[in-house]
């Protein structure tokens, strides 16, 4: 890919590696040139001027796609064979989504944790139900893991409640809010993680039996970076001295998208699974098994909007510009924006 020379002298071209050539990567200036580098670039590649979106104090730069892409994949590459291996259930990604916008993401985050030594590296994916968030997470740990790191993904489903303790509250309509969370299991793992202890566990979830099952674990070893990937990682909290699950995060992405596209998306994921998995005894929904196509769309678009609309507008959606970087897609499932977080009231927050 073709890209502007001067693009070349503010990311350091040619070794393959993302830093200033010459520069310790944790040195002082290193870490002051990251704080304006896609301030730089913004300018080199035609970026919109810094933006402030309605009433809030983070301020962003915003990028089309064809912007985007000029930061260039680097060596940050997928197979299609490979890239087919890592999509969800209606999550379609075409490798242009791997070269023009996720890999380019994996070389400024190359400059991100060269130039702070943090370890692990904590990077939270948060978005809405069916927006692409389990696809785009995998990639993500794909492409990292190719620079030699060790890159482990923790999805926050394992850290539901159990169906058992869901129903007991009368909670299992509210699947996916704040309270279905055991928030405390959650935050002594992030604690415990960042304080560099090994063999942690985390319970494994399956969506078949829509259950934390008994007894099974991930085990989580001191990785290098570490993804955590749900829909309500950015969530804040309503009492100051409480910690959140945001204050071991080194970096985040928001995957946004009209509210419509993606209830679109989750009726066609819900027409698949209907298909598919709900056809096996052992899945959870197999009473839905036997339904006609019309009232598959009828059954899917009710679940949508009195269960995940509500979640996204009340929980969700509110924490987007929590995000260190926000990639808005388009109806075809294709990132068309990149805005990228650099302040807070004039200084630069990650």
């Amino acid at each position: 890919m073709e890209v502007d020379a001067d693009a070349d002298a503010v990311w350091g071209r040619g070794s393959g590696s993302a830093r200033w050539d010459g520069e310790s990567s944790g040195s002082p200036r290193m870490r002051r040139c990251w704080a304006k580098c896609i301030n730089d670039a913004a300018l080199i590649l035609g970026g919109s001027d810094p933006m402030r979106r309605g009433t809030s104090p983070y301020f962003y730069d915003l990028f089309t796609r064809q912007q985007w892409a000029r930061f260039d994949a680097g060596s940050y590459r997928l197979t299609p064979a490979a890239l087919t291996l890592l999509k969800g259930v209606n999550e379609p990604m075409p490798i242009s989504e791997v070269e023009e916008v996720i890999g380019p993401l994996c070389r400024l985050l190359d400059i991100q944790m060269e130039a702070n030594d943090v370890r692990p590296f904590v990077i939270a994916v948060a978005g809405s139900v069916a927006v692409g968030k389990s696809t785009f997470a995998r990639v993500l740990r794909a492409l990292l893991a190719q620079a030699g790191r060790t890159v482990e993904l923790v999805a926050t489903d394992g850290f539901l409640w159990p169906t058992a303790i869901l129903e007991k509250r009368n909670l299992m309509r509210r699947k996916g809010f704040p309270e279905s969370y055991d928030l405390e299991r959650m935050l002594v793992f992030l604690a415990e993680l960042k304080e560099g202890k090994s063999e942690l566990r985390v319970p494994v979830y399956s969506h078949e039996l829509y259950d934390i099952v008994p007894g099974q674990f991930q085990t989580i070893n001191q990785p290098q970076v570490l993804i955590l990937e749900g829909l309500n990682v950015l969530q804040g909290s309503s009492r100051d001295s409480a910690a959140v699950a945001a204050d071991y995060f080194d970096f985040s992405v928001y995957l946004d998208a009209d509210e419509n596209d993606v209830e679109q998306w989750y009726v066609e994921r819900f027409s698949v699974l209907q298909r598919t998995v709900f056809q096996r005894p052992t899945s959870y929904f197999h009473h839905f098994k036997d339904l006609r196509s019309a009232e598959v769309r009828k059954t899917g678009q009710e679940i949508w909007r009195s269960i995940n609309l509500p979640n996204l507008l009340q929980n969700i959606q509110p924490t987007r510009e929590r995000a260190s970087v926000i990639l808005r897609k388009g109806q075809s499932h294709a990132v068309k924006e990149v805005l990228w977080r650099h302040s807070i009231n004039g200084r630069y927050r990650q």
